[in-house]
This record gives C-alpha cells, structure tokens and sequence, in this order.
C-alpha cells in the first residue's frame, strides 16, 4: 500500500529535488580553496569537466577577480536530438554554470594574473606586490655654528 502512495511519480516529489534545475538561480557557486604563500596568492576551484575554452577569468573594477564557466551543451543536444523516440524522466546533467567572485587585496599585480585547468581545478596565481624596502637606518652628522 505504502508503495502505491511513495512510488511512482510521487517519490520523486517527496525525495527528489525541490524545484527544478531551471527553476533554481542561474549559475551556482564553485567550491574554491584560497592560500596564501610569500610570492603570491593562489586560487584553486573545482571545474569538473570544463576545459580552457569553457571558462572564464577576469579582473573587473580594479581588484575583483571574477571566475565564470559553462559546460559545453553541443553534446548533450546531438544526444537528446538522436533520442526522439524516448521519454525523459530527469534530466539533470544540464548545461552546468557557475560565477565566482572574490574581492583580491591591494598589494597584488593584476596585469601577471595566471590561470590554467588541470584535472577538473582552475588554479589561479595572483603574484603579490613585493614589499616596499625598509629604508637602512643611518647616521645622521650634527653640526653646530658655535
């Protein structure tokens, strides 16, 4: 009995997603790791799946590094093109989209940003300015007129 109730196109409601993917925000949040060395900063976040060409890097407003990537969906729509004669039930694996933006300190140098994808990570290496140099302390002669 419980089965006629919880089965069906009701446990998809009950145990499934709240909203569609569509209906949710239009790009989601990619989890990133931030550290800190002497030289530099370095920006790691996760980008299953997405090459170069997929994603996006840029400094916008003088220090605000912004990170934006888009799964290529040519694939999926020849797929969903060939299987015409089927009927989906979930389609989930979308066109998966995420923006990320992080406010970079002051003391970095903008115009040597780099960036590169490897294994599902976007690594991005933001060189710091190097410290200003601390002046030698020196004597100073006194003189006198008398």
């Amino acid at each position: 009995m419980a089965d006629l109730f919880f089965g069906g196109p009701f446990r998809r409601i009950l145990y499934g997603r709240p909203f569609p993917p569509d209906w949710a925000s239009a790009s989601a949040t990619a989890a990133m790791d931030w550290v800190e060395t002497p030289t530099s900063h370095v920006l790691r976040i996760n980008v299953p799946g997405l090459g170069k060409d997929d994603v996006k890097v840029q400094v916008e407003d003088g220090n605000v590094l912004t990170v934006r990537g888009a799964a290529p969906h040519a694939a999926a729509e020849k797929e969903r093109e060939r299987e015409k004669d089927v009927v989906w039930h979930v389609a989930e694996r979308g066109r998966p989209e995420f923006a990320r933006e992080v406010a970079l300190p002051a003391e970095v140098r903008v115009e040597q940003i780099r960036a590169s994808v490897d294994n599902g990570v976007l690594t991005v290496v933001v060189p710091k300015e190097p410290a200003p140099a601390r002046p030698r302390t020196r004597p100073i002669a006194v003189s006198s007129k008398l």
